[in-house]
């Protein structure tokens, strides 16, 4: 259990000090251990005793999708890749060797997909502003810089740049005033998503700075957190010395006319199951805050069927609205992790005919990709070959967004980069 001040759990991190005696625990033997502490030095590793303690089945693991989901497995990387740092790590090479090997191999992980980094970066005034994200006229990211880390790690998560301690990889401002001037600058931006990392990581009152002067923009009309704290660490909302300010923020939020949407990562239905979880997520439904769930399609993780079932029925229940089911992005361990766009579109919607309407708000199989967002729709005979049908559910383009196109089947795609158009047609729509 996490570490208990009276009544009170208390956060419990842990870090690359504890892999090794973790990756015992799941029964990995030495060589194993090793291959994934290597992959630890390239990807970020970190958990905590509520995630160990109520979220994991150990006598499951090292399968079990709650292990799998947070913890590095041996094989994630490229064997030769694996193996060069393991072999440093037994030799005891030096930091500064370690450091450059590991480095080289981050670069080769796209580290920064979608163009994010080139592509999604505003201007305020002809200079860059640093820690934000403008990809699509009415939404604005903003990386908070004290919210770049997390209660824990997903293993597949494509901000994994965010964590391993290289500044120039990693995303993130400072300046509430910055994140304010552009959004009065920029009429169409209603929607602002704080994300990170993740937001909650963060003290309220460091959260209200970013918040409060957004609550003054006439055109803003509403606030998105990314967050995964519902389910890592939902003493956030229920006992954290901040708790109660937390919520006041929302309720000021709400206030205020905006809608405020907590964006929930829920990548399995276990994380539903403690209480804690359950009255975390009341607690901030009482402020008048929408919890939105998305996560993406994980081989090994979530790549059944029944799993999303009924994770969403679980979510519809407890008030809360299932959004997305993304596709693994084309960064980091995807080639571990990743599920082909067909059988992703086959899973899909067997879960989906296993829901009520209310349940099926969800959109997916989503690939968030450099042009935007695509949605796969279906596979269909299209002039007499078989075809994926997919459109923009949001794209840089708005000419672009809701419109069918299709692409040549391929069992094997897992990204929008993998499709082929159809024979005498032009370039994919946003491709061109």
């Amino acid at each position: 259990m996490a570490v208990q001040n009276g009544d009170r759990p208390v956060f419990r991190a842990l870090a690359l000090p504890h892999l090794d005696a973790l990756l015992a625990r799941a029964g990995l033997d030495e060589a194993d251990r090793l291959r994934a502490r290597a992959v630890a030095e390239v990807l970020p590793f970190r958990t905590n005793s509520y995630v160990v303690d109520e979220l994991i089945d150990w006598q499951a693991a090292p399968e079990d999708p709650m292990y799998r989901l947070v913890f590095p497995q041996p094989d994630m990387l490229p064997r030769a890749d694996v193996d060069r740092v393991a072999r440093m790590l037994r030799d005891g090479a030096s930091p500064d060797r370690l450091r450059t090997d590991v480095r080289e191999i981050r670069l080769r992980l796209n580290p920064h997909p979608s163009g994010q980094r080139d592509l999604n970066a505003p201007l305020l005034d002809g200079e860059p502003v640093e820690g934000m994200q403008h990809k699509y006229a009415e939404t604005l990211l903003f990386f908070p810089r004290q919210g770049q880390t997390c209660h824990a790690y997903c293993s597949y998560c494509f901000r994994w740049p965010q964590f391993v301690g290289e500044p120039d990889l990693r995303m993130a401002s400072g300046d509430a005033a910055a994140l304010t001037a552009y959004v009065r600058a920029h009429p169409e931006i209603t929607g602002v998503l704080i994300t990170g990392g993740d937001p909650l990581i963060m003290s309220s009152a460091v959260l209200a700075r970013y918040v409060d002067p957004l609550l003054e923009i006439p055109h803003l009309e509403s606030v998105r957190i990314g967050t995964k704290a519902l389910s890592y660490w939902p003493h956030r909302f229920l006992t954290d010395p901040d708790a109660d300010e937390l919520l006041r923020l929302f309720e000021r939020v709400v206030r205020s006319g905006r809608n405020l949407a907590l964006m929930g990562h829920y990548s399995h239905p276990r994380e539903l199951e403690p209480e804690a979880a359950v009255r975390a997520l009341h607690r901030v439904q009482g402020t008048g805050a929408v919890v939105r769930c998305q996560a993406p399609l994980i081989r090994g993780v979530n790549d059944r069927a029944e799993d999303w079932a009924v994770l969403w029925r679980r979510l519809v229940a407890q008030g809360a609205v299932p959004y997305y089911m993304f596709v693994e992005r084309d960064t980091g361990p995807q080639d571990y992790f990743a599920v082909p766009l067909a059988r992703a579109y086959e899973l899909f919607r067997e879960a989906y005919a296993q829901v009520s309407g209310l349940a099926r708000t969800v959109r997916g199989p989503i690939m968030s990709a450099t042009p935007g967002k695509v949605q796969v729709d279906g596979v269909a005979e299209v002039g007499g070959r078989r075809s994926f049908v997919l459109h923009y559910v949001q794209a840089r383009d708005p000419e672009l967004v809701g419109r069918p196109f299709f692409a040549s089947y391929d069992p094997d795609a897992r990204w929008l980069t993998d499709l082929k158009p159809l024979p005498g047609d032009g370039p994919l729509p946003g491709l061109d």
